[in-house]
């Protein structure tokens, strides 16, 4: 890889915080006419250091296609977070962004902790850069109304159904990508057809019940109402991803979907009969109509 400004992170969620970070990457680039990228890893190192990850914001494709699309990264490295990487000296790990990646300046947050049983920190590494004639940078913690912006403080936004505000956390609607599966056709015979999202293990799901949303598919992008749940009405046990894309005439079956959830507009419940429930729906695509008029075109 050619010569780069170098940001690292594991950017789950890529929200406020990670975008001060890789703003700083894109302007140091931008000075130096070099290219922006970014470091992050195929899994939490936490799954290997303490045999558990938190649920993810999001996978390691999507959050390098928010890296890309929203912050102009050149390019976006995903590396294995393997036994070695979890073993490798913390001046071993700085010397392979030099070499092995090209780092001519590097910048990662306040807190960011890497090597072998983290011993690596921003001073370490400011040091390591300035023996080596690199650039580097630090960024303070970034808050938002005197909140910190983390992925744990949104992940507990979406939990609790919180999505307008875990939006304003992260700039930009949750992100949730699936394939399009073979479902029970419920929707179908209601008049609102909906597909069945079968969405990445290891991610989190919000809170069970009914979003406002977009849905971008092959490159168009469409309102869309999304219920996460089990279909208590009619029966169902497993929590599935229903979006049902407003204005989209065809066959999702098979194809590559994303979901850009907005607000959150109810919690799932049991309807007495499927035309309550069909009635409730036809509201709801009302409620998401007007939300996304007040939202910025696109797919964010």
């Amino acid at each position: 890889m050619k010569h780069c400004v170098l940001a690292l992170g594991f950017f789950d969620g890529v929200h406020l915080g990670h975008g001060g970070l890789l703003r700083m990457a894109r302007q140091r680039a931008l000075e130096q006419g070099l290219q922006a990228a970014c470091v992050t890893f195929d899994r939490h190192p936490a799954a290997l250091i303490r045999g558990e990850s938190p649920l993810l914001l999001n996978t390691a494709e999507e959050r390098a296609q928010l890296m890309r699309e929203l912050y102009g990264m050149d390019q976006v490295l995903i590396l294995p977070f393997d036994e070695k990487m979890r073993t490798v000296s913390w001046e071993d790990f700085a010397t392979r962004m030099q070499q092995d990646y090209g780092a001519a300046h590097i910048i990662c947050g306040h807190d960011f902790r890497f090597g072998r049983n983290g011993e690596g920190t921003p001073q370490k590494l400011a040091d390591f850069c300035k023996q080596r004639g690199m650039g580097f940078d630090c960024i303070s913690k970034i808050s938002l109304d005197g909140i910190t912006v983390s992925s744990t403080h949104i992940r507990s936004l979406l939990l609790e159904g919180m999505t307008a505000r875990a939006v304003e956390f992260l700039g930009h609607g949750h992100l949730l990508t699936g394939k399009v599966v073979d479902g029970r056709k419920v929707g179908r015979t209601l008049g609102v057809p909906t597909a069945n999202l079968q969405h990445a293990e290891g991610v989190l799901l919000p809170r069970n019940g009914v979003y406002a949303a977009r849905a971008q598919v092959e490159g168009k992008v469409y309102a869309a109402v999304v219920n996460i749940g089990c279909r208590p009405t009619f029966g169902g046990e497993n929590v599935t991803v229903e979006p049902w894309l407003l204005d989209y005439n065809g066959d999702l079956y098979g194809r590559e979907l994303q979901l850009w959830l907005y607000a959150y507009l109810r919690p799932e419940r049991k309807f007495g009969t499927p035309m309550e429930l069909k009635a409730e729906i036809l509201r709801n695509a009302d409620q998401t109509r007007d939300i996304l008029r007040t939202l910025p075109q696109g797919n964010w």
